[in-house]
């Protein structure tokens, strides 16, 4: 019995086209929704000087697809003197003035990396 000329393709499409869609703006919605609270938190935060030794780097290389150029993410693990570790993103110059195990004070505010002086 018929779906008429438009057939099961066009009954069907649709509905999977409008919940695919739907799927795509909700996980770019939540996204976008946990970067701006972060973002709160971080400001909400205070600025904190503590001595620290970097324990180890990490560059992370996202390929770009098609003609899109990939791209770089630096995070260094800085301990605290209570033993407790943060990662924290950095940028590539940063990333390139710190040595595994080089002492000295790191400045964050939140998950925040601000700055590092080596003592």
């Amino acid at each position: 019995m018929g779906f008429g000329t438009m057939g099961l393709f066009g009954t069907v499409f649709p509905i999977f086209f409008f919940l695919f869609f739907f799927v795509v703006m909700a996980v770019i919605l939540v996204s976008l929704g946990r970067s701006v609270a972060q973002w709160k938190r971080n400001n909400a935060s205070p600025v904190l000087t503590v001595d620290a030794r970097v324990v180890s780097r990490r560059a992370n290389y996202h390929r770009g697809t098609g003609n899109h150029m990939g791209h770089t993410s630096y995070y260094a693990t800085f301990q605290v003197e209570s033993g407790d570790r943060m990662e924290l993103y950095l940028s590539g110059e940063e990333y390139g003035l710190l040595a595994e195990g080089d002492q000295g004070k790191l400045t964050f505010q939140g998950t925040r990396y601000l700055g590092f002086q080596r003592s």
